[in-house]
């Protein structure tokens, strides 16, 4: 697999009324061309500003990007002028958004509005396009393609309507497609006959993916790697078996309901500590105020990630001398 795709030095921030707030700062990441790379956070960790980011559509303002590249098959996208980023956008890097039915026109059948792709990205006349349209709802194993075609959003289930915004996503021959937490909204049942479409169609069509998401046992279904991401950071990068059998992040851990044995409370896990958040200033690791594992340097300095092997890379100060998993833990399921 070929490294194709990285991030350098992002760093995003928002004006907000209350000054500058930094929502971004991934310092590197990779995706290699074939790879499933899971981006999996808790909500407002920042995984839905990435992918906008790489797509350049965050609202600007009050969103601003301070600085880094974005690295595609060789250029930067933060440097190109929207004309070429036009082009890019649905042909080479496309995206599945989060909720299908915000996502669709309600005025336009399902299948004008893959058409209506097909023609902008690939100049196709209206008979080809519809053909292509016909061959993406198939694609995306809807039943009863032909009588499809000619539905209105609100006519479909949701996960019927997840399934032709795939479709969309997918109908231009997009090398890297962002997956924003595709199977949100959906019941249990639905969810996994689209984790299983979305897997069938990278192994199909030998796209490169970034699957996105809260729930991490989601994402390992896809991922070849995952990557998690707190607060704007990412704390752990590894092989999905690796972050599953042998995460050393505190945070991942915790995802992972990963408990160690410790006499504190679980709530101090997830509570704030007001006063000392106060006196703690930015240069702190990110995930301070929650580690039940802190020491005095993660007060005074943020890491950054440090190898464990080829593959697994750690943010944490106590990942050096492995204190972190240096214990019994137990999985609860």
């Amino acid at each position: 697999m070929g490294n194709y795709f990285e991030i350098k030095d992002l760093k995003v921030s928002f004006k907000t009324s209350e000054g500058v707030k930094n929502v971004l700062n991934i310092n590197k990441l990779n995706l290699y061309k074939g790879e499933t790379l899971g981006i999996v956070g808790e909500s407002g960790a920042g995984k839905s500003v990435l992918a906008m980011t790489i797509l350049r559509i965050l609202p600007s303002p009050p969103a601003f990007i301070e600085s880094g590249e974005i690295i595609f098959k060789g250029q930067n996208l933060l440097s190109l002028e929207e004309k070429e980023m036009q082009r890019i956008r649905g042909r080479e890097i496309s995206m599945i958004f989060q909720d299908s039915m915000s996502a669709l026109n309600p005025v336009f059948t399902v299948g004008q509005q893959i058409m209506n792709v097909i023609r902008h990205n690939k100049h196709f006349n209206k008979e080809d396009a519809e053909k292509e349209a016909l061959r993406m709802i198939k694609l995306v194993k809807l039943p009863d393609a032909k009588n499809t075609l000619h539905k209105y959003p609100h006519e479909l289930s949701g996960g019927q309507r997840q399934r032709i915004i795939i479709a969309i996503a997918l109908s231009c021959g997009a090398e890297l497609l962002i997956a924003d937490e595709p199977t949100r909204n959906l019941d249990v049942t639905i969810q996994a006959g689209i984790l299983k479409l979305i897997d069938e169609l990278i192994k199909e069509l030998g796209i490169s993916v970034l699957f996105i998401a809260n729930n991490i046992n989601l994402v390992f279904i896809v991922s070849d790697r995952v990557a998690v991401l707190y607060r704007g950071k990412i704390i752990e990068v590894g092989t999905s078996q690796e972050i599953r059998e042998e995460p050393i992040h505190p945070y991942t851990r915790r995802l992972l309901g990963i408990v160690a044995p410790t006499e504190r409370k679980i709530k101090n896990l997830i509570e704030v500590n007001l006063k000392e958040e106060i006196e703690v200033d930015g240069s702190a690791c990110s995930y301070f105020y929650k580690c039940e594992k802190r020491i005095e340097i993660c007060k005074k300095n943020s890491p950054i990630l440090t190898k464990v092997s080829n593959t697994h890379l750690v943010n944490c100060h106590r990942v050096i001398d492995r204190e972190v998993d240096n214990e019994s833990t137990s999985i609860s399921h």
